[in-house]
């Protein structure tokens, strides 16, 4: 008898909103009810995208000190999404898992197109044919959170900003989130609003992970 295929649900958002801490409180829940559930991400940790961390932290340059420009990041991106279905996500949702991934190809059309410097509509066209073959998710949910209120976040954690997180380059990619669905149209994307306390945010991800429509 042939198992049930599961489910693959992304979980979008610029630096600081969240996709992480509410990726690991969905996939929980979903355990408690007894599902076969994993959590992933992108970059994942497969080699490619430890690569692209290390990048992204300023580990890796190219000559002159300078990272790799915007479309070798978004053919290495591509790279690792297509090693991290084949190795990863796949297997786990044929034989009836859950996969919860903090992020995918929709932070891709995002972030390289918006660094990219050209016109958004080229840029994502590009960026989408680069990642034509890969598995297409079941949902993708975007927190929707102002770039202000993000950036507040992320001056709490203590850390060094990584590649993408100068505020300038945020608001343009909260700007190019609240318009994913039509850069996606015909995946299922559903909008929420990410402010409020954990809590209430893990509730709204996970009445759209519920949702049927």
């Amino acid at each position: 008898m042939t198992k049930e295929r599961g489910r693959f649900v992304v979980i979008e958002g610029i630096d600081g909103a969240g996709t992480t801490t509410q990726s690991a409180l969905l996939a929980a829940r979903l355990r408690k009810s007894g599902l076969l559930v994993r959590t992933t991400r992108e970059p994942s940790d497969g080699p490619i995208g430890t690569l692209i961390r290390q990048v992204l932290t300023g580990r890796v340059v190219v000559p002159g000190g300078l990272a790799p420009g915007w479309a070798t990041m978004a053919l290495l991106f591509a790279a690792d999404r297509m090693d991290h279905v084949e190795s990863e996500i796949e297997p786990f949702i044929a034989g009836g898992g859950i996969i919860v991934s903090d992020r995918y190809d929709a932070s891709s059309l995002a972030y390289q197109s918006v660094v990219s410097g050209r016109s958004s509509s080229e840029a994502v066209e590009w960026i989408r044919a680069l990642n034509s073959h890969a598995l297409r998710p079941d949902l993708t949910i975007v927190i929707d959170l102002p770039a202000d209120v993000a950036a507040v976040r992320r001056e709490s954690r203590g850390e060094a900003a990584q590649l993408y997180e100068q505020h300038e380059v945020q608001r343009a990619l909260a700007a190019f989130y609240t318009d994913l669905p039509k850069h996606m149209p015909k995946d299922r994307v559903v909008m929420l609003d990410g402010q409020g306390t954990i809590d209430q945010v893990s509730e709204r991800v996970f009445t759209a992970y519920s949702s049927k429509s």
